[in-house]
């Protein structure tokens, strides 16, 4: 089998000598090309390379960042019905995707998962964010945000540019002081537009959530005002540390895109929903919450340019932006 690593030599939790051993192990099995990254934006172009030359496996040995920026090469022209496979092995800060595919967050131990689905021909396939904002357009693995959680994620690494070391702390104080300074408060409105996916197998699971508890019209409510908005491809949305942050509980790479949404922002809308998203259960609720499950779009229009981000990197700002559910758009190694 055909392999090509894809190395982030800047990885956050990784090593240079970790990073060889780990590319050693995976050669044993592979006939192996490893590249390292050059910069922002190589990690897109050598997704796309792999396709045009059949391989039949990319593996990103790198966070989230190179995780989204393979996609997006991989996917440059659309799903490719027999195109590469797709793998991950942990090596930034969080790890949001490879762990949600079932991996563990340690490098080594992802390594020999990795290298067990591979021996035993195990792959599946997910469905795929897609999101339209201004001229441009990309791919999203597991989250997209507009808002304030997207300003948090600028003044996070305009931190880690300076020298700041990432971490759940950097977040947590970046949210506080953006929360403090009442960048809430002036959020532009959000109006907000949604379609249903009906994905196999959702309906029953959006039943049984109506079932159990009184919000259901906020769980159907696909066209409000909104301030902040967090989509996610699957759970959870992001990690405290080792604890899942479930903003949204019943997104799968199985279904459509979930949506989380405020109304208003203000501080203690926000700490009560923060303390929701910790907990296990149905999820973040209230009149303040619009919650939805399994969409095919997602549409956010305002009068002002809101700030965005995906996949936890800050993209700037756009006033009109288009989400779309892609079912089965990437074949994964799980």
């Amino acid at each position: 089998m055909r392999g090509l690593l894809v190395v982030n030599p800047v990885a956050t939790t990784t090593t240079e000598r970790v990073r060889d051993v780990l590319a050693a192990a995976l050669a044993a099995d592979l006939a192996l090309d490893i590249i390292p990254t050059k910069g922002r934006g190589h990690g897109v172009e050598l997704g796309a390379r792999a396709v045009e030359l059949g391989v039949d496996v990319v593996i990103a040995l790198g966070g989230d960042g190179t995780v989204n920026e393979i996609v997006n090469g991989l996917l440059q022209n659309g799903p490719v019905a027999d195109g590469p496979a797709f793998a991950v092995v942990p090596g930034g800060s969080t790890n949001v995707f490879v762990r949600a595919l079932g991996y563990s967050s340690s490098p080594v131990e992802a390594t020999g998962e990795l290298l067990n689905a591979l021996r035993e021909g195990r792959s599946r396939r997910i469905s795929i964010g897609h999101a339209e904002f201004g001229e441009q357009s990309r791919w999203f693995s597991f989250c997209f945000g507009v808002g304030l959680d997207a300003r948090v994620v600028e003044r996070v690494e305009a931190k880690r540019s300076g020298g700041r070391r990432n971490s759940s702390g950097l977040f947590l104080r970046a949210a506080a002081a953006q929360l403090l300074s009442g960048a809430g408060r002036r959020a532009p409105v959000l109006e907000l537009e949604t379609t249903p996916a009906h994905s196999p197998g959702s309906a029953a699971r959006r039943q049984a959530q109506a079932d159990e508890s009184a919000a259901t019209a906020e769980a159907d409510d696909r066209d409000a005002r909104i301030t902040l908005g967090l989509v996610c491809n699957t759970r959870p949305w992001t990690y405290l540390e080792q604890r899942p942050v479930l903003a949204c509980p019943q997104a799968s790479f199985d279904t459509g895109l979930d949506l989380l949404a405020l109304r208003r922002v203000r501080t203690s809308a926000v700490l009560r929903t923060g303390r929701q998203m910790l907990a296990e259960g149905r999820g973040p609720h209230g009149r303040n919450v619009v919650s939805q499950h399994d969409r095919a779009t997602i549409h956010f229009r305002s009068d002002e340019p809101a700030p965005i981000q995906m996949d936890g990197e800050y993209l700037g700002e756009s006033s009109d932006i288009r989400l779309t559910h892609h079912p089965r758009a990437l074949r994964v190694i799980a």
